[in-house]
């Protein structure tokens, strides 16, 4: 107990800077939008959304420490450069966290009637605010440091997200994730995760991104085609146990050895939010968990040079 408060302490004196950029933020929010009033935003609503993010970023950080960092030892804030590691999963992690991040907090401006074009660069850049202080987590402790691969990942989200407001006014290309369980956490728990909730985030072998693409948008003004079916590529990789490669022994006993291969997937997929539905409740949660990838039937190519068909893959 008395190492976890020790270490509470010194983490939060480690988060001063993150926590300076949110408040940053929020000024600025609150600055822009001052003006807006005389033409409908709803203070009440962007308060609300004002305190509720800065409990939400609280207790975000605070359960990322403890579950991912709180055994590691701390050092001076540096760089590192892992590019090359996981095979690209973790980085694709960060543009999905960061396109999504964007796109709720849009959303949520929006409902307290902030002007389209805050919105949409306010909203759209909270994912990159939001894990430049993961960078900050990184680059204080000893295990990694900051990533430059990570910082441009988070870029390239909060972009796609921004740019496809900015240009269509809606979102045609969305980033979305699947999960499967893996057997490659049971030997390298503390790494892959010791329990499933700790696996769903950590362990890359189960974890697919992908790209989901919105059919009917592209086509021509009163096509019949269905407005909610997408067409979904996606990358995933498994086989392994370590960052950069596979370590030979886990405390002590030999691991075996697994081969590193990348997989691509080609499939469908549904836009919950163009279903049509009358129901707040319903709008509100299918905007949530937009970003789960519904399994579909699906085809996968992995660098083993197999060609594989899932009937359902998830």
């Amino acid at each position: 107990m008395r190492h976890s408060f020790i270490a509470s302490l010194k983490i939060n004196s480690r988060l001063r800077k993150g926590y300076m950029l949110v408040l940053l933020l929020y000024f600025s929010l609150n600055t822009l939008t001052g003006q807006e009033d005389s033409t409908g935003v709803n203070r009440n609503r962007l308060n609300l959304l004002i305190a509720g993010g800065s409990v939400a970023y609280a207790g975000t950080m605070t359960g990322l420490y403890f579950l991912w960092y709180q055994d590691y030892p701390q050092s001076s804030f540096h760089f590192t450069n892992d590019g090359r590691e996981w095979m690209g999963m973790d980085k694709l992690g960060h543009v999905a966290t960061s396109y999504w991040v964007g796109r709720i907090s849009y959303q949520s401006l929006k409902w307290a009637n902030v002007k389209d074009h805050h919105a949409i660069w306010i909203g759209g850049s909270m994912g990159l605010f939001f894990l430049t202080t993961v960078e900050i987590f990184d680059g204080f402790s000893a295990e990694w440091g900051a990533s430059p691969a990570d910082l441009i990942a988070n870029v390239a989200g909060s972009g796609l997200f921004i740019g496809q407001q900015l240009g269509w006014g809606e979102q045609r290309i969305s980033v979305k994730y699947s999960y499967h369980p893996t057997d490659y956490a049971q030997y390298r728990p503390d790494v892959l995760g010791k329990n499933a909730v700790e696996r769903v985030i950590k362990d890359y072998n189960g974890q697919t991104f992908w790209l989901s693409a919105n059919i009917h948008s592209f086509l021509r003004p009163g096509s019949r085609f269905p407005r909610w079916l997408n067409v979904a590529a996606g990358y995933g990789a498994e086989g392994m146990l370590g960052g950069s490669e596979n370590p030979e022994e886990y405390n002590g006993t030999e691991l075996p050895d697994f081969q590193r291969t990348s997989s691509y997937y080609l499939s469908l997929d549904v836009d919950l939010t163009r279903i049509p539905v009358r129901s707040k409740f319903l709008k509100g949660l299918f905007n949530i968990i937009g970003f789960v990838k519904i399994p579909f039937p699906t085809l996968e190519y992995n660098t083993g040079d197999q060609f594989r068909f899932h009937i359902l893959y998830f």
